[in-house]
């Protein structure tokens, strides 16, 4: 797993917040920035930040956790969300992955930080599989444009030696 990807926590309760920072930390992840409120992580984003995950709650002080996936999203469209709160409304989380959730996890108990880092597993795994298809599409369309050179040399070289002109 690449633990290298940028991740924001967003969650206005301050001793929440460091549980979960001080948790994907000791499973390795270096680059980790925390938010108290939504308008901080949008204001990281307009700076010209990309994170690859933001895991945060649904109701913040400034805002609402859609409110943020919403604004984020239209400058990091990439940006992968994971909600993890208390909200246990069932309409709110559908919404949530209708508006472009990976997924949304109650804070029940000891284990909703595992089922978060299981997440980030499975988030990783499609970012180094969504490079890996950008790279073999790239190399597609270089051996189509080496293809169509030799083609193209192919048939001037027949032409020269139909009409018998010298090169």
């Amino acid at each position: 797993m690449n633990k290298n990807l940028l991740i924001y926590v967003v969650e206005d309760n301050k001793l929440f917040n460091k549980i979960v920072v001080d948790y994907l930390q000791k499973q390795g992840f270096r680059r980790i920035k925390f938010f108290y409120n939504g308008q901080d992580c949008l204001n990281a984003v307009k700076s010209g930040e990309h994170p690859d995950i933001v895991i945060q709650d649904y109701h913040l002080e400034d805002s609402t956790g859609i409110a943020v996936l919403q604004a984020v999203k239209k400058r990091s469209k990439c940006s992968e969300f994971i909600f993890l709160t208390a909200n246990e409304d069932m309409e709110v989380a559908v919404n949530s992955i209708k508006y472009g959730a990976f997924d949304y996890i109650i804070k029940d108990n000891d284990l909703a930080l595992k089922k978060v880092y299981n997440k980030i597993e499975k988030i990783s795994k499609m970012l180094e599989l969504e490079k890996r298809n950008q790279l073999i599409q790239r190399m597609m369309v270089v051996i189509l444009i080496v293809l169509v050179t030799i083609t193209i040399l192919m048939v001037l070289h027949g032409v020269f030696d139909l009409f018998g002109l010298k090169r």
